[in-house]
């Protein structure tokens, strides 16, 4: 009886503390954006996210991010496929390079492309002659996505695979299906999910990238500007309603990827108990 008392009182703790840190560091944040972006009114609000280059950050934003999600759709399945499939020399050390991005500093992400593709590179008279830049433009942008968003894709993938095993994808070729269609027929289906939720939190990783984004940009207005990027912009303009005005953009896409991620979850665990 009193291991029980004990017990719950453990629990409520441990809830309070949660909610309150929750309270603290997440809504009281979100709120204080809200208001300060309506605090003006809502035609200075209206007049704010739709300016010119708050809707350009905006789709560069966007863009940067679908083409970071797609890339590392194809990286995340082949590297996840390699690692959890066959047995190769270096493996773990491909498996720890993955997890690079996670250790490294955004900012040193970003200086390690201007080094390989800035004007003091060998790469660069070789890009220049085609009349490629990487620095300072929007393909620097999204390679400094990219690198930050990798592993997310595959990290999800990895555990779910390596837990499926390969007897299903043995047994399916051993009755004469092709690669393709193994993966399309045995293997999709159990690693569905775990893709799903592995974009979303690519998606939202990348939407919110910051630091690399900012040593690659050169911060031109309207042209390398995301919205991260166009926000910091703003406040040290001391346009405090415009900034919190953008920033209120990214809070609802944050919460319309937390829609997802939730819808996720619940299809993938109704899904798994099903098959149970």
């Amino acid at each position: 009886m009193e291991l029980r008392k004990e017990n719950r009182v453990l629990k409520y703790t441990l809830i309070t503390i949660s909610y309150l840190f929750l309270g603290i560091f997440l809504i009281l944040p979100l709120i204080y954006i809200l208001i300060t972006a309506f605090k003006s009114g809502i035609e200075t609000y209206v007049i704010s996210v739709t300016d010119e280059y708050a809707i350009k950050a905006a789709l560069l934003t966007i863009e940067a991010t679908i083409f970071a999600v797609v890339i590392n759709t194809v990286f995340g399945l082949s590297a996840a496929w390699l690692i959890t499939k066959y047995a190769f020399k270096g493996k773990k050390l491909l498996s720890t390079f993955i997890d690079l991005p996670v250790t490294v500093s955004p900012i040193i992400a970003g200086l390690i492309y201007v080094l390989t593709f800035g004007r003091q590179s060998f790469l660069y008279p070789i890009l220049d002659s085609y009349g490629i830049q990487i620095i300072f433009a929007v393909p620097g942008i999204v390679l400094a996505t990219i690198f930050v968003t990798f592993p997310f894709i595959s990290r999800e993938l990895i555990p779910v695979l390596t837990a499926q095993g390969s007897d299903e994808e043995e047994a399916a070729a051993l009755m004469g299906a092709g690669t393709f269609q193994i993966f399309k027929k045995v293997t999709f289906p159990h690693i569905k999910w775990a893709l799903l939720y592995g974009v979303v939190l690519c998606t939202a990783r990348a939407m919110g990238e910051f630091g690399a984004v900012s040593v690659l940009s050169g911060h031109l207005r309207g042209k390398t500007n995301t919205l991260p990027l166009y926000i910091e912009l703003l406040y040290q303009g001391y346009d405090f309603t415009g900034a919190f005005a953008a920033s209120s953009i990214l809070v609802v896409l944050a919460i319309i990827v937390l829609i997802l991620r939730l819808v996720i979850e619940k299809n993938g665990k109704k899904e798994l108990d099903v098959n149970k």
